[in-house]
């Protein structure tokens, strides 16, 4: 297979309309996440959370082995790092130009003996706060001058879009310097009132925690890490946070809650304590994503953000207790623009975006959420049962018979008296 030939498959799978659920999707190209391939399976591929076989000509019903091999070394294309980390650890990470059409993350694992493929579509352009409809907070975020914003979520949740958001509003308003070190780079920044140096895993450093602690003799003021991995790229991104840079990264993490224990958990049990305080001078915001099937078709994106308060620093350094877990203090500092998954998930259902069914699956906790949902049924008049079906139990007498009048009984001075 030659370059050429790997470009018309990919422009295929980008090109084919799929029909999800009985309705065609307009616009494929936009709504495309990922091209899977893997062993016994068709050309699949990812549209609003969900796989469509692709048909082509001539039909393929089932890769083999050998095509998803062949896919791969292509993918690779001789490079020794990839080929080493592909035979050492079972996978490895790419990127693939399509020319002026797309871009790709590319992911190569064996399972089973055999490889799978899975690319990932990057966007091209550069989202703003605006086209992600993000919280008015996201201004406040891009103002920070130092200390630590992590965002937070599973595979596949946005993270990237939205830390590429966040510094494309510093990148229109604030003349710095901003270093980027990701595996691979995602969105290529232009050059506007920032100045951009994005590095790339692997062609420009071997590690995150080299490639940062490199960044650090750089003159940066803002450092963006693709993800904190490992203990040593925490500790250098803490050391950078503390003298005077702001670092932005990604954790795979649910909640804010599970953020901070997931960066102690990195640490041993003797260096905990010390950890807790320097996170909590450090710590800014932590941002966590889902994305939830919407009604129509595509992704919604719902957020918990915390910010940094004397509350949020206390339960970091003593850890969290009855009344004082994180989920309490985001709940209590709304008014601050900081939110829970279920404040969003409500407020998504409210405003028609999301299915009850989806609300409750995406929810954090499904007592507060179900309450929530049914205080917003009832202000829109729909009810979860029909009061109109309830009757009164007869009175019986002795032998069974009802002691009920049929009707109304007379009462004396004109009226009627409705017996019970």
């Amino acid at each position: 297979m030659r370059k050429p030939e790997l470009d018309y498959i990919l422009n295929t799978m980008l090109d084919h309309t799929p029909m999800l659920d009985g309705n065609t999707v307009l616009d494929a190209r936009k709504d495309v996440s990922d091209l899977n391939f893997t062993v016994d399976k068709p050309l699949q591929v990812e549209y609003s959370g969900q796989l469509v076989a692709i048909e082509t000509n001539p039909p393929i019903f089932k890769l083999t082995p050998f095509q998803t091999e062949t896919l791969a070394m292509n993918l690779v294309n001789g490079s020794p790092r990839l080929t080493e980390d592909l035979l050492r650890m079972g996978s490895c990470d790419a990127s693939y130009s399509l020319g002026d059409v797309a871009r790709f993350r590319v992911n190569i694992f064996s399972q089973r003996g055999n490889y799978s493929v899975v690319l990932r579509k990057l966007n091209t352009q550069i989202p703003s706060l605006a086209d992600l409809k993000l919280p008015p907070i996201f201004k406040q975020m891009a103002k920070e001058k130092t200390g630590l914003i992590l965002v937070t979520g599973a595979t596949g949740s946005g993270k990237s879009t939205t830390l590429a958001a966040l510094l494309n509003e510093v990148n229109e308003t604030k003349s710095v310097h901003i270093i980027t070190l990701e595996d691979p780079v995602e969105f290529v920044h232009p050059q506007k009132v920032a100045t951009f140096n994005q590095r790339e895993m692997g062609n420009d450093f071997d590690s995150f925690s080299t490639g940062l602690r490199a960044a650090l003799r750089q003159a940066p003021k803002i450092i963006l890490v693709g993800e904190m991995r490992d203990r040593q790229t925490v500790e250098i991104g803490l050391s950078a946070a503390e003298t005077g840079h702001l670092v932005v990264s990604t954790l795979h993490t649910i909640d804010a809650g599970q953020t901070i224990n997931r960066i102690l958990g990195m640490f041993e049990t003797v260096e905990q304590e010390q950890i807790r305080v320097r996170l909590a001078d450090t710590l800014r915001w932590i941002v966590s994503q889902r994305l939830a099937p919407k009604i129509g078709g595509g992704r919604h994106a719902l957020l918990e953000i915390m910010g940094a308060n004397v509350r949020t620093q206390e339960s970091i350094v003593q850890g969290e207790s009855e009344g004082k877990s994180f989920y309490e203090i985001i709940e209590a500092s709304s008014t601050f623009g900081w939110q829970t998954f279920d404040q969003a998930v409500l407020k998504a259902f409210e405003e028609g975006a999301i299915t009850e069914e989806t609300a409750m699956l995406y929810c954090s906790k499904k007592g507060i959420a179900g309450r929530g949902i049914d205080n917003i049924k009832k202000l829109r008049g729909e009810y979860a049962g029909a009061v109109s079906d309830l009757r009164m139990r007869p009175q019986l007498d002795p032998a069974g018979r009802s002691a009920t009048p049929a009707g109304p009984s007379p009462v004396p001075g004109g009226g009627l008296k409705l017996k019970f």
